[in-house]
């Protein structure tokens, strides 16, 4: 299956650089590109890609506000997956755009094999963030006035097991990990993740990370 890719970004090497990239693999098709948000949300509305390449600061529209356009949409209506790009790992869009519904973070600084490979892992439906990004999500939380521990009454739908899944996967578990931690088949696993995005109304691990941390279901250091 061919995996189809938007490339927004306001530098022309950028966009060239990752088209070469990404075109020269045979699952992946890059099928336009642009060079603000604006002409992104136009492109992607008229070549329906599975995965936008957006980066955060451009002119005319920022990458935050056409994610948003991108992502909120009726139920039905076409909604690629969106990698925000940026050339900072302390962006301050960084929990604004995870919260829009963006799958992950990159850094433009990243290999082409870890570009590639983001990618890939996006259109399959999971989500990733840059090491460093990560760490910038934790170091805020940690670095904010202590609160009591409290859980969203959201969280109340959940199994004891679901709840279990998502504070592991909230610390930074894969599948194949977390079944290995409750010494339960990968597939229990994943049918686990699928009822907490359902319930929870969530895209994917990113946003289930993020609420992890917001609800106090997860402290950090904890």
């Amino acid at each position: 299956m061919t995996t189809r890719v938007l490339i927004v970004d306001d530098q022309a090497m950028v966009r060239e650089g990752f088209g070469a990239l990404l075109g020269a693999q045979p699952d992946l098709l890059v099928v336009g590109d642009a060079a603000d948000g604006a002409q992104g949300v136009a492109a992607a509305r008229e070549h329906r890609p599975d995965v936008v390449l957006m980066d955060i600061r451009m002119p005319v529209l920022d990458g935050l506000a056409a994610t948003r356009q991108l992502l909120d949409v009726a139920p039905g209506l076409h909604r690629p997956r969106v990698i925000m790009l940026t050339t900072f790992d302390v962006d301050e869009y960084i929990f604004e755009a995870l919260r829009a519904g963006a799958s992950g973070f990159l850094l433009k600084d990243a290999t082409g094999a870890e570009l590639v490979h983001a990618v890939r892992v996006v259109a399959a439906g999971d989500s990733l963030l840059a090491p460093s990004v990560t760490r910038r999500l934790i170091a805020d939380y940690a670095a904010r006035p202590a609160t009591p521990r409290r859980v969203s009454l959201s969280l109340s739908a959940l199994t004891a097991r679901e709840t279990e899944v998502l504070e592991l996967i909230a610390r930074g578990r894969s599948n194949t990990e977390i079944a290995a931690d409750l010494m339960v088949a990968e597939q229990t696993v994943k049918t686990h993740v699928g009822r907490i995005f359902t319930k929870l109304d969530l895209r994917d691990r990113a946003q289930a990370v993020i609420l992890a941390y917001e609800s106090g279901l997860v402290a950090p250091g904890a």
